[in-house]
């Protein structure tokens, strides 16, 4: 985030979440869970899957599985 935004509003942007995970957990009285570096892992891979889907539509590709051979795109 830093590098696209630059260091004060990526630093903003944390305050921002940290003060939103602090609010839900004093609102709603939960206790907070880390769901680890894997579950992180996977929505990155998600995102950049989603984002190589688009951008293969936009230049008229369609993407295949290789696992399945389903089309994805």
């Amino acid at each position: 985030m830093r590098g696209r935004l630059g260091a004060p509003k990526a630093m903003t942007a944390t305050a921002h979440k940290l003060a939103r995970l602090v609010h839900h957990m004093l609102k709603y009285g939960e206790d907070y869970v880390d769901k680890g570096h894997q579950y992180e892992e996977e929505q990155y891979r998600k995102h950049a899957e989603r984002n190589l889907r688009r951008r293969a539509r936009a230049m008229g590709y369609h993407l295949v599985s290789m696992d399945t051979g389903e089309m994805l795109a």
